[in-house]
């Protein structure tokens, strides 16, 4: 649908046949116009307050709030990956999947620090994200088990385990699981493969996380502690163990 007026035609988010050069997308000249936007974004604002999501994905059936992000979606169903990183090769098939890879794999800059254990991240949202951890607060709850999150992310990943379904299923031993990133990892053990090694010692492990774990072991570090004795660990794991002896 086109909104005309003397000075510029509007329409699909785009301005032609304007005749004041000082008219750009940001600033348009049609009352009606200015109106319109306003009411758009407006209305797709109001969306995140009432929950609703309009668009959804003959797919999967998944919901958006805003038509774009269901195009955006779209792409994730199709096997064509146009965007390639110039570094190494990998593919994707959204440009922000591209650029976040870029951000976190390939870049030596991480400038937002955490100024409670010192680690340092490429994106501030990923500062902000893990800043939770260090926070009592866990406002996502599970609907199912009362289970409490820190993270909406960490949420949806546990809704899977109430569902029986293991949608990534392995084509060498056809073991499933709930989420693909355990998929890739679990792929890596048909192959010798072990990409992350450990600058320290030459070590070297087939997933990023167990990297991570086993650097605790030269820096000493041991970021789980006791609430009720105050005893350090290195890993969840172990202080979920030791947690046992005090109930």
């Amino acid at each position: 649908m086109w909104n005309m007026c003397k000075y510029v035609r509007i329409g699909r988010g785009t301005i032609s046949s304007c005749t004041l050069s000082h008219i750009t997308r940001k600033t348009l000249a049609c009352e009606s116009a200015i109106k319109d936007s306003r009411e758009s974004k407006l209305t797709e604002h109001l969306r995140v307050h009432t929950k609703e999501k309009p668009y959804g994905c003959d797919v999967c059936n998944k919901t958006f709030t805003q038509r774009g992000h269901l195009k955006s979606h779209f792409l994730t169903h199709s096997k064509e990956k146009h965007y390639v990183c110039n570094v190494c090769g990998k593919a994707f098939t959204l440009l922000t999947d591209l650029k976040r890879h870029s951000l976190i794999i390939h870049t030596e800059e991480r400038p937002h620090v955490c100024e409670v254990c010192s680690k340092t991240f490429a994106r501030s949202g990923d500062l902000k994200s893990h800043l939770l951890t260090h926070s009592k607060e866990k406002p996502h709850t599970c609907e199912v088990c009362s289970k409490t999150f820190a993270l909406s992310g960490h949420l949806k990943y546990h809704l899977l385990t109430h569902s029986k379904e293991k949608p990534h299923a392995c084509e060498v031993c056809g073991k499933a699981f709930y989420y693909k990133s355990s998929l890739k990892s679990h792929l890596l053990t048909h192959s010798k493969e072990k990409p992350h090694i450990c600058e320290i010692c030459g070590k070297a492990f087939t997933e990023r996380g167990k990297l991570i774990i086993h650097l605790r072991v030269h820096t000493k570090e041991k970021p789980y502690s006791c609430d009720v004795c105050s005893k350090a660990f290195s890993e969840s794991c172990n202080l979920k163990r030791h947690l046992r002896l005090h109930s």
